[in-house]
């Protein structure tokens, strides 16, 4: 019998475009050959078009999904998004501080800050994003903010990649272990740039990836597909550097392999790997299996 897929619980919100949030990053999950299982922290209105109202789940219910999930799982990696507001950010705090308490070995803990929609939609209030700096940025084994995020979350402009490294910095001295600020949305350039900033037994480790940029209208979720392949990634046992290099090249392959999909910022095609070529199956008909003994 096959060895169990790693399983990686993703935290976030659901779209029902499935360009971002829950439904797209089980997709990814799946792409990466683990078991995904989910806790939805909100409702959203919205399309390829852009996020129109926000519902927050009750925290007492994720609370208690998130504490059901791990009793009976044993969840390798976690990825968190979409949190809404501060009281979320509180409850999944709480839960990483107090669930794996006494273990051994943590799981990898993967957080995205998702603070506002690439329409412009408010999806943390401020005093979650607060929050969000002072409990899950020391928790998350990484942490992985875009430009704009980046710049919240250390109070300081990020433009360009001198810039990034000083984001990463601040964002260190803010009890981040490892960091990885996504710059696919700088204005200039042919390549899509992303920063790794590590922490190792040496001291900190800073690493630049870059990747043709895609000229592509199908670039809904791609932050989200981003720090959930990260998860699974590490999940399987792969090293940050790594985890960043695939990771990339999946979000890069998923936006070239994408539909035209909607009227608006289409998604990705996070399971692109379906349509490749496959090897011969081994099943064979009865009748066929038949015949062959005739």
């Amino acid at each position: 019998m096959a060895a169990s897929p790693p399983v990686v619980l993703t935290i976030a919100g659901f779209d029902p475009s499935s360009g971002a949030g829950i439904t797209a990053d089980i997709k990814t999950i799946a792409a990466h050959e683990c078991f995904g299982v989910a806790c939805i922290t909100a409702l959203t209105i919205q399309s390829t078009r852009g996020v129109r109202r926000v519902e927050g789940v009750d925290p007492r219910i994720i609370a208690e999904t998130l504490q059901e999930l791990v009793s009976d799982f044993g969840v390798e990696a976690i990825h968190i998004g979409m949190l809404g507001n501060e009281r979320v950010v509180a409850v999944v705090a709480d839960f990483l501080g107090q669930a794996f308490t006494g273990k051994t070995r943590l799981p990898h803990v993967v957080l995205d800050p998702i603070l506002k929609s690439s329409s412009g939609a408010d999806l943390l209030d401020a005093a979650g994003t607060r929050l969000l700096i002072e409990r899950l940025v020391p928790l998350a084994e990484l942490v992985t903010p875009n430009l704009d995020e980046a710049s919240v979350l250390t109070g300081m402009a990020v433009t360009n990649l001198d810039q990034m490294r000083e984001a990463a910095a601040r964002l260190h001295a803010l009890g981040a272990a490892n960091v990885v600020i996504t710059g696919g949305d700088l204005s200039k350039g042919e390549k899509a740039i992303d920063l790794l900033s590590f922490t190792t037994v040496q001291g900190t480790q800073q690493e630049v990836f870059k990747a043709d940029r895609q000229r592509s209208n199908s670039t809904h979720g791609t932050g989200c597909a981003f720090a959930t392949a990260l998860a699974c990634h590490l999940a399987n046992g792969r090293g940050l550097p790594e985890a960043v290099l695939l990771s990339k090249a999946y979000v890069s392959a998923a936006i070239a392999n994408a539909h035209a999909l909607g009227h608006g910022v289409g998604p990705l095609h996070h399971l692109y790997r379906m349509g490749q070529q496959r090897r011969q199956s081994t099943v064979v008909s009865e009748a066929e299996h038949a015949h062959s003994r005739s």
